[in-house]
């Protein structure tokens, strides 16, 4: 009996995927529920399971291709017995007892280069951006599983500068050779620039910030806080805190509960505009933006307002681990009321956050620096913080929302009134 490997349906608005890699041959054995294939979206990595065992008889989309909802990808040869997976080749030996020792000259650290690269197991996406980009993959770090080289650690690699082409040894020159003084041709061109293909995720994280500045009439107000009383409040509960619950007493519980009471005052900054029609929400679900290798993500805390503190941490902490594993779902990433996106984290002082659709408001962390302040007629040295609240002109007023970022100060440097509900 012949079962269908066909797309999964991905989610609410996800009608496309492209197919990033095959994981099974045609003809190899597969095990019920194992992944044969890892399919790319505008927002996730999703996996495809086999949902019967038997032997994989076909692949009808490549790797590379796009494909919709409900579309075939292969044919299962269900209970049919298959060809077990192949291994990676060894490393050649070196038979010490027949070859001699090798002369000082020969120096031996490319061979151990190409065992260590050997023993890499490499994904067949993440091995054609390597071939096309003339990577060694031995200089790879593999974040996939087992240690697998996955696409989104060699695209990191491109970004970061974390592995350059292997180049091989050049050839002894005479003394007296002259040395050139810049490469020239098209090698040297070549290395200058690499090109590598957008992947579907950051397409569309492309995509939806312009259609935002398209579309919603954008506006950014600033306040600033002073996070003593927050940080005393830390240092003293702290231990305790993580005794008790088992999690890190961190920013981003204070600052999802402030700014849930200040939706709550401020029911605009809680809204969207769905065609001629202002719709208000009366639950609080928090996007908490995430970076990960592959780009920005926005797993959202659903119902925070009813979650305690530590539970907003657990949940934060969970969300954000899941994000950089690549391991999201669909529903952890769709229905948000409210953005907060913390740019500090990375060293930022201020900047200007984008609107993430439909949403109408998102605030901006930034990093804590401790600057002079003026407090009741004193200059004192207070860590301050700079807050971007960027809002959609279309729903919410600026007087609302300069009054909802300014409750949001106040709670975070009081962050007893939080407690209080107050």
């Amino acid at each position: 009996m012949t079962v269908e490997i066909r797309v999964p349906v991905l989610g609410e608005s996800v009608t496309e995927a492209t197919v990033g890699q095959w994981f099974k041959k045609v003809g190899e054995s597969v095990a019920k529920d194992e992944p044969l294939l890892e399919l790319e979206t505008d927002k996730v990595t999703l996996e495809v399971n086999a949902t019967e065992a038997g032997r994989l008889d076909e692949i009808v989309v490549a790797e590379g291709e796009d494909v919709e909802v409900g579309a075939l990808l292969g044919q299962i040869a269900e209970g049919a017995a298959g060809s077990a997976p192949e291994k990676a080749p060894e490393a050649p030996k070196v038979e010490a007892a027949e070859k001699p020792a090798p002369a000082p000259k020969q120096e031996a650290v490319p061979a151990a280069a190409s065992t260590s690269a050997a023993k890499v197991e490499v994904l067949p996406a993440a091995q054609k951006l390597i071939d096309e980009n003339n990577l060694d993959a031995g200089k790879l770090r593999g974040t996939g599983k087992d240690g697998r080289i996955t696409k989104g650690d060699v695209l990191e690699a491109l970004e970061n500068g974390g592995a350059s082409p292997a180049a091989p040894a050049p050839a002894a020159a005479p003394a007296a050779a002259p040395t050139p003084a810049a490469p020239s041709g098209p090698r040297a061109e070549e290395a200058r620039e690499e090109r590598v293909k957008m992947t579907r995720l950051r397409k569309s994280i492309a995509a939806r910030l312009k259609d935002a500045q398209n579309t919603a009439a954008m506006l950014t107000t600033y306040n600033e806080v002073d996070m003593s009383a927050m940080l005393d409040l830390r240092a003293e509960y702290k231990e305790l805190f993580l005794k008790k619950h088992d999690v890190k007493l961190g920013f981003m519980s204070f600052f999802t509960k402030a700014c849930i009471a200040a939706l709550q005052e401020i029911p605009a900054v809680n809204a969207e505009i769905d065609g001629d029609d202002l719709v208000y929400k009366n639950y609080y679900n928090m996007g908490i933006a995430v970076g990960t290798d592959s780009g920005l993500v926005v797993p959202v805390l659903r119902d925070a307002d009813q979650l305690s503190f530590a539970e907003v941490e657990k949940g934060i902490a969970a969300l954000g681990m899941k994000a950089r594993d690549g391991k999201l779902s669909m529903a952890e990433l769709q229905g948000g009321t409210f953005t907060i996106t913390n740019g500090g984290v990375y060293g930022s002082l201020m900047s200007s956050p984008i609107l993430n659709p439909p949403q109408a408001a998102v605030l901006g962390m930034h990093k804590i620096q401790e600057r002079p302040m003026e407090i009741k007629g004193e200059i004192k040295v207070r860590p301050m913080m700079y807050l971007a609240l960027t809002y959609d002109l279309r729903i919410i007023d600026g007087k609302d929302a300069v009054t909802f970022l300014v409750r949001v100060k106040d709670a975070l440097e009081d962050p007893q009134r939080l407690l209080l509900d107050l």
